[in-house]
């Protein structure tokens, strides 16, 4: 069996917070305290014989990203566990869950408290979500939103990309592709505009198209829930509806669904199709001519940054953050995966 922070603060009579700041060595601990606290950690075994206040335990994180076929999510699970595997101080775990439940999503990290230190979320900026960040923030656990962004939380950093920029990037890539002339259609697609990020991508979309392109009409909206499967449902009706339709941005994934369906009606190379995230499906749709454009942002340099934010907090230590940046990828310039 397996102690956790918890356990050590219930057998020696102090809080999980007194406990975090002994077993990683920082100020504001009664000499007293500090030794009760490493002899119960040592007899629970949650230290070797050898530690006494010069080796630090584990720090325990706890990643909580959306389940699905999202082969942008699989990537950065896979980051964040061959990163942390190489990182011995670090104890991590990642959850998969349905993402786009907001009572699910509250509850898994409700039930985080009291057993991590530090949490990385993929999150619905929904009332319930809010709430329990909030939560598990006041318990001392360090919080750090991924990917999409929650505002009025308590959390320590946001990692990831201006998705507002991207939006932007997304509406002005496909502006440009179909060129001027008559007015043309075009739609998007969306995983959840429950997701912040892809709200502020739709923004970013609508104001460029706006500014730049007036004679280009947002014909259609389709959440698809980041599902392959509904992306090609969905693209088949809206090809049916609007067959002289000139563009797609897709906001979240999906893009091997769309890409599909394009191809199956013939209509691959004569809409425009302008996605996010460079995964095998996506090279794939480049290279064949289907997808026009990816905007990426990189999974490996999320998964670093998550890490190291949430582990200099947690030991106290300043913060310095790196920002993936935005990369606009053709078939011409694909880079290796």
């Amino acid at each position: 069996m397996r102690f956790t922070l918890t356990d050590i603060a219930r057998e020696a009579g102090v809080s999980s917070a007194t406990v975090d700041r002994v077993l990683n060595h920082r100020s504001g601990v009664k000499e007293r305290t500090r030794e009760i606290v490493l002899d119960t950690a040592r007899r629970l075994g949650y230290l070797g014989d050898a530690a006494t206040g010069a080796t630090a335990a584990p720090i325990r994180l706890d990643f909580v990203l959306p389940a699905g076929t999202n082969a942008f999510i699989a990537s950065l699970r896979a980051q964040i566990e061959r990163q942390a595997a190489a990182q011995k101080q670090l104890d991590v775990r990642v959850h998969s869950i349905d993402g786009f439940n907001p009572d699910r999503l509250a509850r898994t990290l409700g039930d985080l408290q009291g057993n991590t230190q530090g949490v990385g979320v993929i999150a619905l900026d929904h009332p319930t979500v809010r709430e329990a960040m909030r939560a598990l923030a006041g318990s001392g656990v360090a919080v750090v939103t991924l990917v999409s962004d929650i505002l009025h939380v308590p959390r320590i950093s946001y990692i990831g990309i201006d998705n507002r920029a991207a939006g932007r990037l997304g509406g002005y890539l496909l502006g440009r592709l179909i060129g001027d002339g008559e007015k043309r259609k075009v739609a998007l697609f969306a995983g959840s505009l429950s997701y912040r990020g892809h709200e502020e991508r739709e923004m970013g979309f609508r104001h460029v198209l706006m500014e730049e392109f007036p004679q280009l009409e947002i014909v259609e909206l389709r959440e698809i829930h980041d599902d392959r499967d509904k992306a090609y449902v969905e693209t088949r009706k809206l090809m049916e509806r609007h067959p002289d339709l000139a563009g797609i941005y897709n906001i979240g994934a999906g893009n091997q669904g769309i890409g599909r369906a394009l191809l199956e009606i013939g209509k691959s190379r004569s809409v425009i199709l302008v996605g996010h995230e460079l995964t095998d499906g996506s090279k794939a749709l480049l290279l064949d001519r289907t997808m026009d454009a990816v905007i990426d942002q990189n999974p490996r340099i999320e998964a670093r940054e998550a890490l190291s934010i949430l582990t200099r907090t947690i030991r106290g230590e300043p913060v310095d953050y790196h920002p993936p940046r935005l990369q606009v990828i053709f078939r011409e310039n694909i880079p290796e995966i």
